[in-house]
């Protein structure tokens, strides 16, 4: 395993108060495998197991793309099974054959199911144009998102809502929107994370209006190609200061914040931000190398993603929607459904900013989370790193140089 140390004053994303000085950088094998307990202990299976699931989900990325693009016109949702099989919904009553995906020592069965109402498109179109009348229909602005399992448009309500009569309320949504409706409750209001008070070695800043220091968590490396610095939430304050173990601070400089319709993100610079690594692990005794990036177009309901929070630490969840509008307005307004919610129950404040990862791969960046009642996590929610601000782009490690190859010997010739 490669082995080196990380300056005391390098900024390394995902936990920047983390103890960098004897963290150690992993291969992407191991990241992987340590995302891998974490679903094995959620799941209760074993360890081995859910590395190939992992894998699996890897490796069926490209083929669902093509599915994606085959069955346009019919999809309504694509969904990762259990098993790590491909689930593809479609809509008509044309049948379409079971198949497999076979790369290397893996097989994944490709399992169709016909019978949908609306396409994914015709989901979407549906929020995008009724959003507004749906928000007044109901006491307080909810979550939608597609539900890409059942290929339906899913609306979590309020309890005030969830108390009157819901079947007249289906049957009005239905009738508003064209397309099938189902209706859920999540016991309360989405929230940002970023907004507990804290005084300690962490990413933190003050507030101008009240003047109490909040703390966030970075993401990623990000440059501009004439610098370099790191990403968080863009509801952060907006002057962030990195402490370090030994209590010593960076400045970093605020560049900008992007926080309206799709974006919930911030830039701060800074020449100590120099590496394409992050922490992953709760102890920060990890750190990863950022080798790739995924993009929220192959990024499929049933997927597992890790993430890692100032306030909860590290954790691997399933991916329950990826067209989904956070509730109330939260996005200078009311969110557009380009955010990916990630089943709880790990989440709390303070994580907002932190990063959402695979293995190695960068997939984005936490925005906020529901609640229930008892303050537990119901899911979070992230925005995919799609949507960097103009301009920026992932900083990520340059592929290995290969091997030498040596010429195998020739083969001995048979005599005739």
């Amino acid at each position: 395993m490669l082995r080196w140390m990380v300056a005391a004053h390098a900024l390394v994303a995902g936990s920047p108060a983390a103890a960098q000085d004897a963290a150690t950088v992993v291969s992407a094998e191991a990241a992987l495998a340590q995302d891998a307990a974490d679903v094995a202990r959620i799941r209760g299976i074993d360890p081995a197991a859910a590395l190939v699931l992992l894998r699996k989900q890897v490796a069926s990325i490209a083929a669902t793309d093509w599915i994606e693009g085959r069955y346009r016109e019919r999809l309504a949702g694509i969904a990762i099974e259990t098993d790590g099989a491909v689930s593809v919904l479609l809509t008509g009553n044309r049948p379409v054959a079971d198949a497999e995906i076979r790369t290397g020592d893996l097989t994944i069965p490709v399992r169709f199911r016909i019978g949908a109402k609306s396409t994914r498109v015709e989901l979407l179109a549906a929020l995008n144009r009724h959003q507004a009348d749906i928000r007044a229909m109901l006491r307080r602005p909810p979550a939608i998102g597609i539900d890409a399992r059942q290929g339906t448009l899913l609306i979590q309500i309020g309890a005030a809502d969830a108390g009157g009569d819901v079947a007249a309320l289906r049957r009005r949504l239905t009738e508003l929107t064209g397309v099938p409706i189902r209706l859920a409750t999540t016991g309360r209001p989405d929230l940002d994370l970023a907004g507990e008070v804290i005084g300690g070695s962490r990413l933190i800043g003050p507030d101008p209006a009240n003047g109490r220091r909040y703390y966030c968590t970075t993401g990623f490396v990000v440059t501009d190609g004439t610098q370099t610095g790191i990403v968080t939430a863009a509801h952060c304050p907006d002057q962030l200061d990195h402490i370090a173990p030994d209590r010593s601070v960076t400045p970093t400089r605020f560049v900008g914040q992007w926080g309206w319709g799709f974006h919930d993100v911030q830039v701060n610079a800074t020449p100590d931000a120099v590496r394409p690594l992050f922490f992953a692990d709760a102890a920060r005794t990890h750190i990863r190398t950022v080798e790739a990036q995924r993009s929220r177009a192959s990024t499929r309901v049933g997927d597992i993603v890790c993430h890692r929070g100032e306030s909860s630490g590290y954790s691997c969840a399933e991916v329950m929607m990826v067209d989904f509008a956070p509730a109330g307005d939260l996005c200078g307004g009311p969110c557009l459904p380009t955010w990916v919610a990630v089943a709880g129950p790990g989440c709390r404040g303070g994580d907002s900013g932190g990063p959402v990862f695979l293995g190695g791969t960068a997939i984005g960046l936490l925005k906020g989370g529901s609640y229930r009642p008892d303050g537990s996590c119901v899911f979070y929610y992230y925005m995919s790193l799609d949507y960097l601000p103009d301009g920026w782009r992932l900083l990520v490690a340059p592929p290995a140089a290969p091997l030498p190859i040596t010429p195998p010997a020739p083969l001995p010739v048979a005599p005739n």
